[in-house]
Order: C-alpha cells, then sequence, then structure tokens
C-alpha cells in the first residue's frame, strides 16, 4: 500500500529533525524541531519522550519549544496521555505548579496487570522440573528471562514509587537483572554488593554478617564509590529465607550513613522459624516443596496487602 506523499514528506522531515543535532540538559534532550506537528504526532512522540525517561521532571516550556506549540495545547495533550496511562495500567503523570514545575512519568501497574503477572510467576515456579537435590528451586530461567524480569521490576517499582530512592541496590549474582529491571522504571542507578574485593573497584567497605538460615559468617563488600553518603536506598533480591543477607544490607548501609528506603523480594520461602527482616514487599512466597512427591506449592506474598494499586479486586 503506497503511503501519502504528504505523510511522507512530513514523515521524512520529521525523521530529518530528529536525527540532528541535540544536547542533553539534566537529562533532557534539547532538540527544537522546527517543523509543526499534527495533534496525533505530538501525542506519539511525546508519550516515547515520556516513556523513556520516567520521573524526570519536564518542563511543559520545553514541550511547547519543541513541537512550537502553545501551554495550553501542550496542557490539553498532556492530560489525555495521563488519562491513557491510567486506564491501561501503564502508570500517571505527576505535575509540578510553578515556574520550577513541570511533568513526569511514573510508572505504575494496575490491579489486574499484578494479579496475572504474579499468577503467572507462581505457575511458572510451579513446575515440577524446577525441583532440584536437597530441595533447591532452579530460577535462573527466569531471571534471565527479558520478559519475565521487566514484569518483575515494573511491579516492584509500584510497589516503591512514591518513596525518595536514590539508589537500588543488590547482592551478586541473582538480584542483579531483578535490580536492574526495577531501576529502569524507577531511573535510578544499581549498587552491587559483592563476597569479596575486585581491584577495578578501588577502596572498598566489608562487613561480616550472619546467614541466617545456615547461621555462618560471610563477608559483604561494597566499592566505596559506588554508593554516596546520605543516600536513600531500595534493597532488591530475588530470594529471602530468613533474610540473613538482606540484613546484611542494611548493616552495610549504615557504614554510608545511608537509610533503607524499602525492601522487595521477587520470593520468600514461608519455612522460616526466625526472620531476621520484618518490613518487605513479596511477589510470591514458597509455602512448600515435597521433593518425594515432586510438587512445589507457590502462592501470592504479601504484595498486595503492601501495596495500593489502581482499580478495584
Amino acid at each position: 500500500m503506497l503511503l501519502n506523499p504528504s505523510f511522507q514528506s512530513r514523515r521524512a522531515d520529521f525523521v530529518r529533525r530528529r536525527a540532528g543535532p541535540a544536547f542533553l540538559t539534566d537529562g533532557i534532550m534539547t532538540g527544537v524541531f522546527d517543523v509543526k506537528f499534527r495533534r496525533s504526532e505530538r501525542l506519539v512522540d511525546m508519550t516515547h519522550y515520556l516513556l523513556e525517561k520516567p520521573r524526570i521532571l519536564v518542563p511543559l516550556s520545553f514541550f511547547a519549544d519543541r513541537y512550537q506549540s502553545a501551554k495550553s495545547s501542550i496542557s490539553e495533550d498532556l492530560t489525555i496521555i495521563k488519562e491513557t496511562f491510567e486506564k491501561r495500567g501503564i502508570g500517571t503523570l505527576q505535575t509540578v505548579p510553578g515556574a520550577a514545575g513541570g511533568v513526569k512519568f511514573i510508572s505504575r501497574t494496575d490491579r489486574a496487570e499484578a494479579k496475572e503477572a504474579i499468577s503467572e510467576l507462581c505457575t511458572l515456579m510451579e513446575n515440577p522440573d524446577r525441583l532440584l537435590p536437597g530441595g533447591y528451586l532452579y530460577m535462573t530461567d527466569l531471571i534471565g528471562s527479558p520478559q519475565v524480569v521487566s514484569k518483575v521490576g515494573k511491579l516492584l517499582a509500584t510497589a516503591f514509587a512514591d518513596r525518595e530512592i536514590d539508589t537500588i541496590m543488590t547482592v551478586a549474582t541473582k538480584g542483579i537483572p531483578i535490580a536492574l529491571a526495577t531501576a529502569a522504571y524507577l531511573n535510578v542507578p544499581v549498587v552491587i554488593v559483592r563476597n569479596d574485593s575486585k581491584v577495578t573497584e578501588g577502596p572498598t567497605v566489608s562487613i561480616n554478617y550472619v546467614s541466617g538460615s545456615q547461621k555462618r559468617i560471610q563477608t559483604m563488600v561494597l566499592s566505596k564509590r559506588s554508593l554516596r553518603e546520605g543516600a536513600n536506598v531500595l534493597i532488591v533480591d530475588d530470594f529471602m529465607k530468613a533474610g540473613g543477607t538482606i540484613n546484611g544490607m542494611i548493616n552495610l548501609l549504615k557504614e554510608f550513613d545511608a537509610s533503607v528506603s524499602g525492601i522487595g523480594v521477587l520470593v520468600e520461602s514461608e519455612d522460616t522459624k526466625e526472620r531476621l527482616v520484618d518490613d518487605y514487599v513479596s511477589l510470591v512466597k514458597l509455602r512448600d516443596v515435597d521433593v518425594r512427591s515432586q510438587q512445589i506449592k507457590v502462592v501470592e506474598g504479601n504484595y498486595f496487602s503492601k501495596v495500593s494499586l489502581f482499580g478495584g479486586d
């Protein structure tokens, strides 16, 4: 099917000018188009721009200059985008009034989407093929799946969307994909705690901690350059049994005078007599593993009791 010549001309002009010079200022691309956009074109470009830059405050004047449109028209466009985002469970737009104000995109999931994602996680984890000797579960395929990890990241980002977060902390290695996915939605960096120091990381801070489940003394190491003093930190991990590893990260943060903004885990184990961490959000709970009958029981975690979501039950 042939495209309308005038549309092809506008599209070519649009692509050419998008590829032109632009500069980053406080995370905002400042290139200005000297072609007049139709509303449909503005809506598509604005939506893409906001989705690519979550939690970055964008002045209305930026969009007005970018599309050579009145601020009143931009405000109407943003209202349409906000209503669509909230209706479709994509997120919301927060408006900051005043001369230094603007709008920023906050990623959020709605209750229906969260229910579907967590139910899917439970089903995937109950596959008996995941059983390993000693009652352990194989989870590498889940943590290595971009689709699964992206959903997990959005769920955790929604849980802590209203918190002040400067950095996400996790421990090597399986927590890294989940932390990165969450960080993408919150637009913050990730710091990785290891059990030994690397010469490429420079000076480090290390502590000893007691594993909650195995009662073994282990070591945690974090580069001094990776975390600023007084930072607000979200702790993310793939699995929590007694919480010894997470408790160790909490103690490590004290060495940086940093604050814990929240704790999020993909899986928590129910079979725990003593838990060292109380205030946390979990997506799913491993209720029982029966090696003999090859059965795994996985249920919802405490997510829905801890997180306020769009939409009712």
